[in-house]
């Protein structure tokens, strides 16, 4: 049996496991994506997701375990399977039909995991179905204007609850330098937003921002 480690840093259903003799974060539930797996323990790759980089970063996540979770930019499921397996119900909004249909074979072993073909700029059309006042928004979508998208869904997160964003500079702005792009994202955050904690998400990935924030 490999040696696990509670880090007090780290959200009850979340652990560190050695994989391939390196400590790795770790959720419990049914792999997805071919991930080594220590029993019932599949392998959190920081540099497959922006989320697990921020708890590897040591950012102020505040996640417990058990949240009800928004997350903006399912994709496959990479990183909201592994959220699904420490959380509550967790609404997944992908935009594209392709990998919408890989995230619906990963809610079929997740009975609180709700994929939603929808586009995360346009919270309109799916209010009807996500519930108000959660916990936590996660949002990773690569596309222009992610502070505006993290503000216009403002309106699901409860007041005591918590945004945690990642910002890739790239899809803002290839051409600016990435502090640039950064420090524009900050300023519109402020509109709907009191930033916690930013830090860069390197080595696990380039020209991303992670970002902790309150709402106002």
């Amino acid at each position: 049996m490999s040696d696990s480690k509670k880090d007090d840093n780290l959200p009850a259903g979340v652990e560190r496991r050695q994989f391939g003799g390196e400590s790795r974060l770790a959720t419990q539930g049914s792999p997805v994506y071919g991930e080594p797996t220590d029993g019932n323990w599949r392998c959190w790759d920081a540099r497959r997701s922006k989320l697990a980089a921020m708890l590897e970063r040591e950012m102020d996540t505040e996640l417990q375990g058990d949240e009800t979770v928004l997350y903006l930019g399912g994709a496959s499921g990479t990183t909201v399977s592994h959220v699904a397996d420490f959380s509550g119900a967790t609404y997944a909004v992908e935009f594209a039909p392709r990998p919408t249909r890989d995230l619906l074979n990963v809610a079929d072993s997740r009975n609180n995991l709700f994929p939603l073909l929808k586009d995360a700029r346009k919270p309109a059309t799916y209010a009807h179905v996500v519930e108000s006042d959660v916990d936590v928004i996660v949002q990773d979508v690569a596309t222009r204007g992610q502070a505006r998208v993290a503000c216009e869904n403002r309106q699901f997160l409860a007041d005591d609850g918590r945004l945690l964003l990642a910002i890739k500079a790239r899809s803002e702005d290839v051409a600016s330098d990435p502090e640039t792009v950064f420090d524009r994202a900050r300023e519109s955050l402020k509109e709907a937003y009191e930033i916690v904690e930013t830090q860069r998400l390197e080595p696990f990935h380039t020209d991303h921002l992670g970002v902790v924030a309150v709402p106002r």
